[in-house]
């Protein structure tokens, strides 16, 4: 007998490991400073304290590589998770704030390529929900 395709059990993995090689890929990028995002994040974190943009650039980039390593590991998704949606929560604010950089003319329905990378992240952060959904019920139900 066939099984219905909703009663398969899909292994999660095939999630992580790409969230893993995103975030690693391009973090290790922004600490070596070879991202093409580059400009983009520190035209966007100039206001920020204690550091300079280029600093912070750098910061960021750590960040998104401990986020690859915290979704690869099961026990640390949670934390995982949280890294993921400061990190999200800054990733969408040059929308707001270079909106002249991210959208043609500034018109919302006419992204740059800078807009396109931005907007791209709602697949991500959606893979991430996925992720903790399953992982987090299972993890609270055993309290």
């Amino acid at each position: 007998m066939i099984k219905p395709i909703y009663s398969f059990n899909t292994n999660d993995y095939l999630i992580r490991i790409p969230i893993f090689i995103i975030f690693f890929w391009f973090g290790f990028l922004k600490i070596i400073d070879l991202s093409p995002a580059q400009q983009l994040v520190e035209d966007t974190v100039y206001w920020m304290p204690l550091f300079s943009a280029e600093i912070w650039t750098h910061i960021i980039g750590i960040w998104e590589v401990l986020i690859a390593i915290c979704f690869l590991v099961k026990r640390t998704t949670f934390i995982a998770m949280i890294l993921l949606i400061l990190q999200m929560t800054g990733t969408f604010l040059p929308l707001v704030i270079l909106p002249e950089i991210t959208f043609q003319n500034s018109n919302p329905f006419l992204p740059t390529l800078e807009g396109q990378y931005i907007i791209k992240n709602i697949i991500i952060i959606t893979a991430a929900l996925m992720i903790g959904r399953s992982y987090l019920k299972v993890r609270f139900l055993k309290l």
